[in-house]
């Protein structure tokens, strides 16, 4: 650390000074000093993803890698000094255009486009891109950020405001809920709650992906300046090991035990403030039995390392259908068949874990948390405490992206155990080399396929294995190698399957769910080899997969047969111009359940309360974290009441409300909070129709949607996997040197509740299939991160991303509200099989592994 300076400068106008080391960053100054919260922190100061832009004398300055030895005497205006004006018209742009999924990345975005436009008020497209290429967001895929700034531009050139669209109820472009304050950086999340007496907590995690712990020394950490307490697995009260459906991941591995990856936690430190914690830290002894780690996923069942007590394998599914597939495959005309393998990839979201806890009145905790799964996180937590499920609150705070993520706790049992001893409010945030080193994966898998067709291109038989590493702790890896193998068949009815899918330990970063859940790996092999017998029995290729597409009364790998509600064919018709006109292309469909099914009972439940002023609070239990589930819920809302003001609804989760959801995952949140919703909403509307909502002040309406119909057993033809599919056909276009293009989504959205959202969605979600496909990869070697950098994990920014052009298709599901259904993760499946078709086109090589080998140019 330097010298303390006195180092004076203007701060939105007004002279501010600061006393300290000059060498800290000015991101932390306007964080922590001055409470400036539109200036986010999502790279821990490796200057990778902008989103804590700000203006320094004039220019654009990453506040994360500025130190304040070097703003002496100058200008540093963030978007809290922009003129009110500026800032209305900015704010709006980006939300009437959709620019604005979960908010954290926006407010660098706002202040990129500010500095833009008053060097060139009226920029191209190609020059708008140019502007932002420094930034990153994993939500939208960039088109709609491109659109808000154009919009932006003419707003302002024009002297007008920036129109929002009034209407209320469904199909309507309805702005997303509290996203200007999201966009303007208002509207807190977990890291900008600042409680007062707020201490901080940090994590000293394993040095090692496996070996016993001998000893942990903090006695040095415990006499350093401002700790509080350093905490150990000996200081909880409770049960110590947490788990989505397996409780085998420690909160805090203890002395004498085996570490099992290298984000196992040790210890932790609580300080007055975080850098006080992060230095006290350092002074950890650590003495360790260093041990061989098991890393190949292929040799987890024969190792003579144990992961866990019971053995390396954690599930194995098992669907056979039909005749002996050995025998089909032998009388096909025409068979494929190849070894695959997928890499893990890092969700990526912008906003890294954090929580707060703090006391609660009755002896217990209230979490302030980004969990996909409050209920599940509520049980875990007291679980940990050793307390009653009431003595524990989560209330979810609108988080900055999550894609699967932020399902397993991180650093909620932390904060809560550290808050719960010390009886004060505790924050636990993790860096972004820390988050990488924790948080699970997207599974990397080996997969084995052979499939068949006979002389006229119809499929027959399927024969898969598929293997999946879900590293040190089990998370949800059963049920999402368990997807892969339902899902194998991909979208398209085959006459035999014989499938088997494993997850199994090993001492890498734990793989959980992501986007796709498993069905991302299976659909790249299985589009791969629909090319190639194509190729071998000189089929068309849209014919192809049109003649073999799910349809009503087809059949899926499971055994259910579809009702209606499948738009396969349909979206397969919306690509074909564009297929016909490119001449290098290649084509993907998808198809994503909607809902866990497989005999689980799912319930949501909404309760809306009347307030004063005929203003309606909705309680439900999904977390928002960019995709809109609380607009939805206010739309389905106003649909089903016939109440033409969105703004009086204001949704609301918290587990003391009891409106149970459910973990945010499997593209259910619309379906079955919709659902619930009109339930409640046909109680309420039968009371508007004899009085106001003024005269309704104090009454609750509870609504609720269970689905308990849904089993995996029994024979084909009987079996109901899940209450509801998504179907997708990418098409990607590449340009006469190789390169991609272009990529047409046509997604099946059933019924499309607002179509500037659903688009935005399948924006991202192909965005990401484009990552997957092409420069994604975990920088992982013998255990050990070889790189701690957020760009390591290759993100594409918006220079490394082709056209996005989005069809939607509606198919009215019948379990749906108003024909609805998920779109969040079926967006993200078909882009990368696309691509490598494409790629085949190009140049006649099938690709076996992601990311893919780029073509060679043609001579």
């Amino acid at each position: 650390m330097g010298k303390d300076l006195t180092i004076r400068f203007n701060l939105n106008g007004m002279p501010v000074e600061f006393v300290g080391d000059p060498s800290v960053s000015l991101l932390t100054f306007l964080r922590e000093e001055m409470n400036i919260t539109s200036v986010k922190d999502g790279c821990s100061g490796q200057s990778a993803c902008g989103a804590c832009l700000v203006e320094v004398a004039g220019k654009a300055a990453l506040s994360c890698s500025t130190p304040m030895g070097k703003i002496e005497g100058k200008e540093v205006t963030t978007l809290e000094g922009f003129p009110e004006k500026l800032r209305r018209i900015l704010g709006r742009a980006f939300v009437a255009k959709g620019a604005v999924q979960c908010g954290f990345c926006t407010p660098g975005f706002l202040t990129r486009t500010k500095i833009l436009l008053e060097s060139n008020p009226d920029p191209t497209r190609d020059e708008v891109v140019k502007a932002v290429r420094p930034h990153l967001c994993r939500c939208t895929g960039y088109v709609k950020i491109v659109d808000a700034v154009l919009e932006a531009a003419a707003a302002l050139r024009e002297g007008r405001d920036v129109p929002f669209e009034t209407a209320s109820g469904i199909g309507v472009n309805s702005p997303k809920y509290a996203a200007v304050e999201r966009a303007l950086g208002t509207k807190p999340f977990v890291d900008d709650l600042r409680p007062e007496g707020l201490l901080h907590g940090v994590l000293k995690f394993s040095d090692h992906p496996r070996a016993k712990v001998l000893s942990i020394d903090v006695s040095e950490a415990e006499k350093a300046p401002g700790v509080v307490r350093v905490f150990t697995a000996e200081d909880i009260p409770g049960h110590r090991n947490v788990g989505l459906l397996v409780m085998d991941w420690p909160v805090m591995v203890a002395q004498g035990e085996e570490t099992r990856y290298i984000g196992d936690v040790l210890a932790g430190v609580v300080a007055d403030t975080e850098a006080n914690a992060r230095a006290a830290r350092a002074l950890i002894k650590v003495e360790y039995e260093v041990l061989e780690p098991l890393l190949d996923m292929e040799q987890a069942e024969t190792s003579p390392i144990r992961i866990h007590k019971d053995g390396n394998l954690l599930a194995h599914t098992k669907i056979k259908r039909g005749n002996d597939v050995t025998e089909v495959l032998r009388n096909s005309a025409f068979t494929a068949k190849g070894r695959f393998r997928t890499q893990p990839i890092d969700h990526g979201f912008l906003e890294v874990e954090c929580c707060v806890a703090e006391p609660k009145e009755n002896g217990g905790v209230r979490v302030y948390s980004q969990s996909q799964g409050p209920y599940r996180e509520r049980d875990e937590i007291a679980s940990l405490l050793g307390l009653e499920q009431d003595k524990v609150e989560v209330i979810i705070v609108d988080c900055g992206g999550a894609f699967g993520g932020k399902e397993d706790m991180t650093t909620q049992g932390h904060a809560a155990l550290y808050c719960h001893q010390l009886g004060v409010p505790v924050k636990v945030k993790l860096s972004r080399p820390e988050s990488i080193r924790m948080h699970p994966k997207r599974h990397p898998a080996i997969l084995d396929y052979e499939i068949g067709c006979d002389k006229n291109g119809m499929l027959t038989g399927l024969h898969a294995r598929i293997l999946g590493d879900t590293g040190a702790y089990a998370s949800v890896g059963g049920p999402v190698m368990s997807r892969a193998g339902t899902h194998a068949s991909g979208a398209y009815e085959f006459t035999d399957v014989d499938i088997e899918a494993k997850a199994v330990y090993t001492n890498n970063i734990p793989s959980g769910a992501m986007r796709g859940f498993g069905v991302n790996q299976a659909t790249f092999a299985l589009e791969v080899l629909v090319e190639e017998l194509c190729e071998k029995g000189g089929f068309d290729p849209w014919q192809f997969r049109y003649d073999n597409a799910l349809t009503e009364g087809r059949m899926v790998a499971t055994g259910q047969v579809l009702g209606p509600g499948v738009g396969l064919r349909e979206c397969l018709d919306a690509v074909k111009p564009a297929y016909k006109a490119a001449e290098y292309k290649g084509l993907a469909c998808a198809i994503k359940n909607c809902g866990m099914g497989n005999g689980l009972t799912e319930v949501s439940k909404t309760i809306l309360t009347i307030n004063d002023g005929g203003s309606i609070t909705l309680d439900h239990g999904w977390t928002e974290m960019g995709q809109g589930v609380h607009t939805i819920a206010r739309q389905v809302l106003c649909e089903a009441t016939g109440l033409c003001d969105v703004n009086v609804i204001t949704p609301r989760v918290t587990t003391d409300s009891g409106a149970i959801g459910g973990p945010t995952t499997a593209s259910r949140g619309t379906l079955l909070l919709g659902r619930a919703i009109i339930d409640a909403a046909a109680k309420l509307k039968a009371d508007l129709e004899t009085h106001t909502l003024e005269e309704l002040v104090g009454r609750t309406y509870e609504g609720e949607f269970i689905c308990d119909y849904t089993h995996a057993n029994g024979k084909p033809g009987e079996i109901i996997s899940h209450i509801s599919y998504g179907f997708s056909t990418n098409l990607a276009v590449l340009d006469r040197d190789g390169k991609l293009e272009r990529v047409v989504a046509a997604h099946d959205g059933g019924k499309i509740l607002n179509p500037v959202l659903f688009e935005g969605q399948i924006h991202g979600g192909v965005a990401m299939g484009v990552g997957y496909a092409l420069y994604e990869d975990v920088p992982v070697k013998d255990g050990y991160l070889t790189s701690e950098k957020y760009i390591s994990l290759g993100i594409p920014k918006i220079s490394k991303l082709p056209e996005i052009d989005v069809i939607g298709v509606e198919s009215g599901d019948p379990e749906g509200p108003y024909g609805a259904k998920g779109v969040g993760e079926i967006g993200c499946i078909a882009a990368a099989p696309a691509i490598a078709n494409a790629f085949h086109d190009y140049d006649g090589q099938a690709r076996y592994s992601l990311p893919l080998e780029q073509p060679k140019k043609r001579s």
